[in-house]
């Protein structure tokens, strides 16, 4: 998010987002023709849900004609708390850009998540952190020597999805979303008539009513404008 957005309301978006299931926030998204869906990224921490603002990195691979030994990046310490770090190896299989001394400092510093396109080692240790962490792929091959940190704060590219640092992103066991900083509200508001409409019609359903004639009654074509009105019924 821009300088200009007050950070009370990135902190109120971001919480109001961490209430959201990712499957809400990506009909909203559909209801104004937006991709946000990270391609390809999976939840590596079971029942891990993660919300935040974007901080970017992307890497690269070394330069052979550099130093002998290469670390593959030292940026965590500047991350601001309340960030998830989304990092672009180009979806590589090769090497790792996250592990658990990573995690270990990230949850020091307040960072709420890590989503990677590329590869996370030391799964079992940073699931037992119960830190939310979301990969394209697992490895265990050290990224040192292999990748070099390339840029910090750029916009990126995930799949058909372009995310810049300050995008909401949102993350639970369906997989990964980012939603644009300038679409954000208008994103949760539509994401929370989705769920209401969806409550309201298991509510009904579970009373005794036809599946059919609950999704008719409390707009299920349409949920993010026809939030059930009996939904505190």
């Amino acid at each position: 998010m821009g300088s200009s957005v007050p950070q009370t309301d990135v902190v109120r978006l971001v919480e109001s987002f961490a209430r959201l299931d990712t499957a809400s926030v990506s009909d909203a998204l559909d209801s104004i023709g937006v991709a946000g869906r990270l391609r390809g990224i999976a939840a590596r921490v079971p029942g891990a849900r993660a919300a935040g603002t974007a901080y970017t990195v992307r890497y690269e691979p070394v330069d052979e004609s550099g130093p002998r030994f290469r670390n593959a990046a030292n940026y965590l310490d500047d991350v601001p708390a309340g960030s998830i770090v989304v990092i672009d190896n180009g979806g590589s299989a090769e090497c790792t850009n996250w592990g658990s001394l990573l995690t270990v400092a990230a949850q020091r510093f307040g960072v709420r998540g890590t989503v990677l396109h590329g590869s996370a080692r030391d799964v079992a240790e940073i699931r037992n952190a119960g830190y939310p962490l979301f990969s394209t792929h697992v490895t265990m091959v050290s990224g040192k020597n292999r990748v070099q940190l390339a840029a910090i704060g750029d916009p990126i590219r995930i799949g058909d999805v372009d995310l810049r640092t300050g995008d909401i992103v949102v993350g639970d066991d369906n997989g990964v979303l980012a939603v644009p900083s300038e679409l954000a509200d208008e994103v949760l508001i539509r994401a929370q008539r989705v769920e209401l409409t969806e409550q309201s019609i298991a509510r009904a359903v579970a009373c005794g009513a036809r599946l059919d004639e609950a999704r008719e009654r409390f707009g299920y074509a349409t949920p993010w404008y026809d939030a059930g009105s009996a939904a505190d019924e």
